[in-house]
Parts: structure tokens; C-alpha cells; sequence
């Protein structure tokens, strides 16, 4: 049966729920069941997602949601579909952006308003799964040695929403309510009765796949098949470089058959995302293998590892 709601994991879907002006009071009431009580969000104002800065490290720099408070605080909402080489790097970057951003020309006195970087994860982090470790949310913030907050100001807050499992009947929060979305918007047929306040009735208005004009439907599609194929690629690719690195660890005892299992992963990997036409950039990001090195195996294909044929 078709699906009736979006899937919020899509970009498409991301932004129709939460990155319209229409849709900003889905992101203040989901945004504020993370924020401490000082900076709770009345209204807000999106900057342009693309930073125009004056150099190609600045152009960069593109966010899925960028967001400013109509008290000063800044926002950055990242949703990230699947696991990434320096992934905590990059929201570090990201980061520095809305800090830059404050600067006043003549004289300043440094004064800064308090940065929020919020990634939406479709994922879990490798510490926890490796550790046994369930959270949802990780809240990130400057420590000294004595594990005291250093600096306020800057705060780093993760959602890792394969950890949240809750189901209906156990929705207590707003919060709850608001990962349960996240989780299974895209499989419901109907809005449940614990999701019947006024804002996931606008929000399941809004998503409602129906109401899309043509040109909406076809956006929705597109966005959907990459995030399905993005997944699958990489779910795939990662369980078979684990399992070929497994074994030639087994049968060689040595760390350079680990190491090349590890690399035939992210060989393997390529050659998917290149099926699926993704750009040397966007593969080289998810990978970490370099430009020249996807050059040489988009060259030369029968080379490397594969498992279907080309």
C-alpha cells in the first residue's frame, strides 16, 4: 500500500515539515523539547541556508535548516541520513559559521549569543553501539579538566533516533511524541490519538502526500529513491567490507588485512553510489576516499570489489 504521510528522513520531506514559513511552528515546539528554559523559542527567522562567503572552504558550507531566534539564539538543524567519514568534523565547521556571523564591524566587545547545532541522525554513533549504550540524545558542550561547562554558549545536541523505541501507548513527553514522528510518520495510515494536538495535526496536514501539487509528488519521489538507495547502498556495502575484513583478519592474523578490508568497504561502496550516478563530492564525503581515487575506479570498475555486475 502507498505510503501516506512523507518520510522525514527524506530532504524533501525535512523541509516541508519544519524549513517552510508555513511550517514554523512544527520547528519551535520540536526545537524546544531540546532547549533549556532561558532559551525556549517564541519566533524565529531562517538565514539563507548557503553561506556566501568569500572563499570555497565558506561556500561549503550548506545547511539543511539555519534559524535565528527573535531573542539572538542561532540554529543550525542538520539532518543526516546515514553514517559519514568525520561526521563530528564537519558539525564542528558548521558550527563556526552563525559564530562568525556575529561579528560587528568597529569596536566589538566579542559578546556572543548562545549556537545550537542539532543533528537529526538516522544512525547511531560507533562508541555507543560498540559500548551497549541506548541514548537518543547527546548533549555536547566545552568541559575543563574537572568536567565542569567551560563555555555555555556553544552547544552540540545529537538525536541517534534508531535508539528510540518507545511505542504509542508509552508517549508521555512532547518530546516522545516528536522522535515517534521522526520514526514513523512515513508508516502510519492515521493519526494516532496521542498525536492529536493542534500541532501534529498541522504537521500531518502538511505531510499528507495527497495534497501535493504534481510537481510536489515528483520532488517527494525523487528525494524519497535517493534516501532508499542511499540507504540500502550503504547498509549493504558496510555489512559485506565488515564481514570480508572479518575474514581476512581470520585467515591472515594481520593488520593489513583489516586495513584492506576496510578499503575494499569504501571501494565497494563507491561503486554503488556511482551506479546511482551520486557525484564524485558526495561519494568522496561518505566514503573518505579522495577524488582521484573515485576517478580512477569510476576508469576502471572491473578492478575493484563489486558484488552485482556493472
Amino acid at each position: 500500500m502507498k505510503e501516506k504521510f512523507i518520510n522525514l528522513f527524506t530532504d524533501f520531506g525535512f523541509k516541508k515539515a519544519f524549513g517552510e514559513e508555513a511550517s514554523k511552528e512544527h520547528l519551535i515546539s520540536f526545537l524546544n523539547t531540546l532547549l533549556p528554559e532561558k532559551h525556549q523559542i517564541h519566533e524565529l527567522q531562517f538565514n539563507q541556508n548557503e553561506r556566501q562567503g568569500t572563499t570555497a572552504l565558506d561556500r561549503k558550507a550548506i545547511f539543511d535548516l539555519s534559524c535565528i531566534s527573535s531573542t539572538g539564539e542561532h540554529f543550525i538543524v542538520e539532518l543526516q541520513k546515514a553514517k559519514q567519514n568525520f561526521f563530528k568534523d564537519r558539525s564542528v565547521f558548521y558550527s563556526t559559521f552563525p559564530i562568525q556571523q556575529q561579528a560587528e564591524r568597529g569596536d566589538w566587545n566579542f559578546k556572543l549569543a548562545a549556537v545550537y547545532t542539532i543533528g537529526i541522525l538516522d544512525f547511531v554513533f560507533d562508541e555507543d553501539e560498540s559500548q551497549g549504550r541506548h541514548e537518543v540524545v547527546h548533549r555536547v558542550q566545552l568541559k575543563n579538566q574537572h568536567h565542569q561547562v567551560f563555555y555555555d554558549k556553544l552547544t552540540f545536541i545529537y538525536l541517534t533516533l534508531p535508539n528510540f523505541t518507545k511505542t504509542e501507548d508509552e508517549l508521555d513527553t512532547l518530546q516522545d511524541k516528536w522522535f515517534y514522528v521522526f520514526r514513523h510518520l512515513h508508516e502510519l495510515d492515521e493519526i494516532p490519538p496521542r498525536l492529536r494536538e493542534r500541532v501534529f495535526l498541522s504537521l500531518f496536514e502538511k505531510a499528507r502526500i495527497a495534497r501535493f501539487q504534481p510537481e510536489e509528488r515528483d520532488a517527494y519521489e525523487s528525494s524519497l529513491k535517493y534516501y532508499r538507495d542511499l540507504k540500502n547502498v550503504i547498509d549493504t556495502a558496510r555489512d559485506e567490507g565488515r564481514e570480508e575484513g572479518r575474514e581476512e583478519g581470520r585467515e591472515e592474523g594481520k593488520k593489513e588485512g583489516k586495513e584492506e578490508g576496510r578499503l575494499d568497504e569504501k571501494r565497494n561502496l563507491a561503486i554503488r553510489m556511482i551506479r546511482r550516478e551520486m557525484s564524485d563530492e558526495d561519494i568522496a564525503e561518505l566514503t573518505g576516499l579522495s577524488i582521484d581515487a573515485i576517478a580512477e575506479i569510476r576508469a576502471n570498475p572491473a578492478h575493484f570489489i563489486s558484488d552485482e555486475p556493472l
